[in-house]
């Protein structure tokens, strides 16, 4: 049935369609709207508007020739400051291991060297334990100076790296059951 609507449906919108087309066709085109009087004075200026136009598009041999020769080098000043900064860090970019964990067969491969401004996880909790038991010997400029850190980020790992701290929560009631330590 549906076929059949469709069928219709094309027999309706192709009726007359040529009759139509024709008519479409032989209409009068619009026409464009007329030009402001400063556009048909700019327009019809006559021989100075057409020299202008000659001499923007002409290529003037001697000013190419100058412009060729121009070279512009730009630099960046601190991206200079920062490859200076680069080539003194890469002449000592690694520093030796201070503390490592003796390894099995099975553990990680040894490391010899660290990158500067690094550190292994090792290393990492050999420093905040030690600023955990005595915070005034090793206060952060001193752990930053020994491992080769930044400052900013030594703090940082001071304040939010706390590793095994464990918290003990006491009962509410004293009915409550414990955990006895054996």
């Amino acid at each position: 049935m549906s076929n059949m609507g469709a069928r219709v449906a094309r027999m309706f919108r192709n009726f007359n369609l040529e009759n139509r087309v024709h008519r479409e066709i032989s209409k009068e085109k619009p026409r464009a709207a007329p030009r402001h009087q400063a556009d048909l004075s700019r327009s019809s200026g006559g021989s100075e508007s057409a020299e202008t136009a000659e001499l923007v598009s002409q290529k003037n041999a001697p000013l190419l020739g100058l412009l060729r020769s121009v070279y512009v080098e730009s630099k960046d000043p601190a991206a200079a400051e920062a490859s200076q900064e680069v080539s003194m860090e890469t002449e000592g970019a690694r520093r030796p291991l201070r503390f490592s964990v003796p390894g099995g067969h099975y553990g990680l491969v040894e490391l010899t060297d660290v990158p500067r401004g690094k550190l292994t996880i090792a290393e990492t909790l050999k420093a905040l334990g030690s600023h955990q038991r005595q915070p005034q010997t090793w206060t952060p400029g001193k752990i930053a100076q020994e491992y080769s850190l930044d400052l900013k980020d030594t703090k940082a790992l001071l304040e939010f790296f706390i590793p095994f701290q464990v918290h003990i929560i006491p009962p509410k009631t004293q009915s409550a059951k414990q955990i006895k330590a054996s």
